[in-house]
């Protein structure tokens, strides 16, 4: 049953890693117009990529701080279906987090070197 329920749970962690790259990298591919624009007006790549990251990090911060509050919330409901674990184990819920922060700034640097790589000429056109 152990075996099982570690199952599921690793599951559900490759679930929410593939939901979670999926909704960032939709979201700055829906901005490279933008990042267009801003390389033609002067900005650095270093600037795109912290813009992009900033906002991505920023969501997924957020969701992390709620989702350990909600989860330290629950805890006490069940508590008693787990064996040889405590319900609020740090280690486990720390790298959660960490595995989530780290597909999220992947999620953003892959799509946005390829939104710098387009020419500022042909994100202007598509304007």
């Amino acid at each position: 049953m152990a075996r099982l329920s570690s199952l599921f749970g690793v599951l559900a962690m490759v679930l929410a890693c593939i939901g979670l790259y999926g909704l960032l990298s939709y979201d700055v591919a829906r901005r490279t117009s933008e990042v267009g624009i801003r390389m033609a007006l002067g900005a650095t790549r270093n600037d795109v990529l912290l813009l992009v990251a900033r906002r991505g990090i920023a969501l997924v911060v957020v969701g992390a701080a709620v989702g350990i509050g909600v989860a330290l919330g629950l805890t006490k409901f069940i508590a008693s279906m787990l064996y040889d674990v405590r319900a609020n184990d740090p280690a486990t819920i720390a790298g959660a987090a960490t595995l989530l922060v780290l597909v999220a700034i992947a999620a953003c640097w892959i799509p946005v070197r390829r939104a710098m790589r387009t020419d500022p000429m042909v994100a202007l056109r598509y304007e």
